[in-house]
């Protein structure tokens, strides 16, 4: 009866020998200090995409992911040489235009399964452009600065304001999207639209996304 034996062997300029249990412990460290996982990054659809009729590369449009405003969109890496990222959405994978997203800027990973959760969030179907609500607010000043931001918690001023005149505030939802207009308070409120409803709204429960 013919007995074979494999043994793993480490091969040296100046020697061959049997591999140990600590020279695997070895290499196992060594390749997973190695292997970098990307960060996952979440993004927001500005505007519809069809890449059967709208990608600038036909030859490879089944390989893009289609998407309705609102969607959101989880990437891990950056933007190819062609200005791609390669994303997730509603169970299917593919490249996404850049031009075509903005990035939700949230780095807490908690409040990042909240929106794939949620799936959407609600924007301008013109993308760049205000809500109608704030365009056509006459009181407006001219040069008022408008910013886009997300909320990253929820907030009930009935519950969580520390102002006495809560009715003047904005209750609101993580991952509503409120237009700022205007500049911080000094008590750390702006005054923001949120589908037509104005009030204040604290500055430490929002951050900004930018247009582009």
């Amino acid at each position: 009866m013919e007995t074979r034996l494999e043994l793993d062997v480490l091969i040296y300029p100046d020697e061959v020998r049997v591999a140990t249990p600590e020279d695997f412990r070895e290499w196992e460290l060594e390749t997973a200090s190695q292997v970098s996982i990307p960060t996952v990054r979440l993004f927001v659809a500005l505007y519809p995409y069809n890449p059967a009729a709208m990608s600038p590369n036909p030859e490879t449009a089944a390989e893009e992911l289609p998407f309705v405003p609102g969607q959101i969109i989880k990437v891990c890496g950056d933007k190819d040489a062609d200005g791609f990222y390669h994303g997730e959405s509603g169970g299917l994978s593919g490249y996404v235009p850049g031009n075509m997203v903005a990035e939700i800027p949230v780095d807490d990973e908690y409040l990042k399964q909240l929106l794939l959760q949620q799936g959407f969030l609600p924007v301008d179907p013109e993308g760049m452009t205000l809500t109608p609500e704030v365009s056509e607010v006459a009181t407006l000043s001219q040069d008022v600065v408008v910013r886009r931001m997300v909320a990253m918690f929820d907030y009930d001023p009935w519950e969580s304001s520390p102002n006495m005149d809560s009715e003047v505030e904005l209750g609101f939802r993580a991952g509503e999207i409120i237009y700022v207009l205007g500049d911080m308070d000094r008590d750390g409120f702006y005054y923001g639209d949120l589908h037509g409803r104005r009030g204040l709204v604290p500055s430490n429960f929002l951050q900004l996304l930018p247009w582009d």
